[in-house]
């Protein structure tokens, strides 16, 4: 059940969090509570594939035959 909460923050932040919410496409509300879940949730609960899922995006390195061999056995 959600529950509504009202919150003070600097003013010159809040049009900054909203902008970066949008860009991230999730509201300002979801932002927050996602951080702090992130800030209160026990880190030694969280797998580690859990905790890190989606954070990491691929290097653009192509030519390099270690670099292929890595991404071939661990993203493909």
């Amino acid at each position: 059940m959600k529950q509504k909460l009202t919150i003070t923050m600097d003013s010159e932040l809040v049009p900054v969090a909203k902008r970066y919410a949008k860009s991230k496409g999730v509201s300002l509300s979801a932002l927050i509570e996602q951080a702090l879940r992130d800030a209160t949730v026990q880190r030694d609960d969280v797998p580690f594939g859990t905790k890190w899922r989606g954070k990491f995006k691929l290097a653009e390195k192509t030519g390099d035959p270690r670099y292929e061999y890595l991404v071939n056995k661990h993203v493909h």
